[in-house]
């Protein structure tokens, strides 16, 4: 089965491609370093020539200002979509957020962007896996949330129930090798923490002793538990000193 992982060089991306290349696949890495350029659909359809799974984990971000980050990402999926199609590629998995439908995200222009994704997915003729996942374990240090200065660390005081992007990369792989299908799943860590609390154990971590300040979230539904885990969510380890363990702290 030939596969392909969109958005090959990513934070899951990257950790899809290692995986699939531990059971022997050898997939087909497609990213904007390797020619391909989403947002355009230059090079798209040619890459997923012959593909029988495509796995989008893809965050096509506008590269300048001559487009907006909605256009950009929403012209991504549908590109990527058509390629599927005219490439009659039998199964996409594709990766979403979980919570972003939420009517407090209304005035969120990423999350609306990434709703608008969904929606056209869903509207696809191609069978299609999607996959929601809460945060990562690794947005501890995501400059949406987290601003780092010589003298220390500002985090928005979300609370969060995050998941190791190294286990929503072995559920897409799964996801992948499993009967094509058109269904949804969502999946979570087993643990609420706030971000400024989980950005200090990773620093820690780390040995960067910087110190770690707690600013006002830019919504406040986002320190309130908006985006916890709902109750059908699949609660996946590891935990998140299990996880910390496997970060390499510098030498």
């Amino acid at each position: 089965m030939k596969t392909a992982v969109i958005g090959a060089t990513g934070t899951v991306g990257s950790r899809v491609v290692a995986k699939l290349k531990d059971r022997n696949v050898s997939p087909v890495e497609i990213s904007r370093s390797a020619g391909v350029d989403l947002i355009t659909g230059e090079g798209l359809g040619e890459a997923l020539a012959s593909v029988d799974v495509a796995i989008d984990v893809s965050n096509a971000f506008p590269p300048d200002e001559t487009i907006g980050l909605h256009e950009a990402l929403t012209s991504a999926t549908r590109n990527i979509v058509d390629a599927c199609t005219t490439q009659q590629v039998g199964h996409l998995v594709y990766l979403s957020i979980s919570g972003v439908d939420k009517p407090v995200f209304d005035d969120f222009p990423y999350y609306v962007a990434k709703r608008s994704q969904d929606g056209i997915v869903a509207e696809s003729s191609v069978p299609a896996t999607v996959v929601k996942s809460t945060q990562f374990h690794e947005f501890a240090t995501n400059p949406s949330a987290v601003s780092f200065e010589d003298n220390g660390v500002r985090v928005e005081d979300w609370l969060v129930q995050p998941v190791a992007a190294d286990t929503v990369a072995e559920v897409l792989v799964e996801a992948a090798l499993a009967n094509p299908g058109t269904r949804t799943r969502t999946i979570t860590g087993p643990e609420e923490i706030r971000l400024p609390d989980l950005t200090t154990k990773l620093l820690d971590r780390l040995g960067d002793a910087r110190p770690v300040r707690a600013t006002a979230a830019s919504l406040p539904e986002l320190s309130e538990g908006i985006l916890l885990a709902p109750d059908h969510a699949t609660v996946l380890g590891p935990d998140i000193n299990t996880w910390l363990d496997t970060v390499n702290p510098p030498h």
